[in-house]
């Protein structure tokens, strides 16, 4: 369990630095195009450049926001559950996440197989739409191993990887 724990976090760190690279490059795109368009130059295909950078960045912060906790938890009864159940809850919480990641996964995969087919790319640019649809899937599988692995620790009783401290 160790080793897959170990796999995980490499792969969170590496989405996360996609996402990071990717919103590294939305800014300066925007700064570029702002000054551009100041002088009367906007910069051409900064819209192309902008909508696909943009699933690198929020798909590429997944896993990591599932690391550390921050996607939406409702916790109304948490506080009347026993510590088991609510690690349970978790646990499947995690499963049910991983799950619709790799649906979403599967479904971006297919779409880029279309796109492929019909040559589909961006206005301006001509940048393939499939090279982002696979980046999209990639990230997204990684996002799933990632709740997967948490999921298993969880129902085999390891510490929760959100929660260092165990309290609840």
């Amino acid at each position: 369990m160790d080793v897959l724990r170990k796999l995980a976090d490499k792969l969170i760190g590496l989405s996360a630095f996609f996402g990071s690279v990717g919103l590294i490059l939305v800014v300066l795109v925007i700064l570029a195009d702002v000054i551009g368009r100041f002088f009367n130059a906007p910069l051409l295909g900064a819209r192309d450049v902008f909508e696909m950078t943009m699933v690198i960045v929020v798909f590429g912060g997944m896993a990591l926001c599932d690391r550390q906790g921050g996607h939406i938890a409702m916790d109304l009864f948490e506080r009347y559950y026993p510590p088991r159940i609510n690690r349970w809850i978790d646990a499947l919480s995690a499963a049910l996440g991983a799950v619709l990641f790799l649906a979403i996964a599967w479904m971006v995969y297919e779409s880029a197989k279309l796109s492929v087919m019909l040559n589909i790319s961006t206005n301006l640019l001509d940048l393939p739409k499939a090279w982002f649809q696979w980046c999209l899937s990639a990230l997204a599988v990684i996002t799933a191993f990632a709740m997967i692995v948490r999921s298993l620790e969880l129902f085999l009783g390891k510490e929760d990887v959100r929660n260092p401290t165990g309290v609840l």
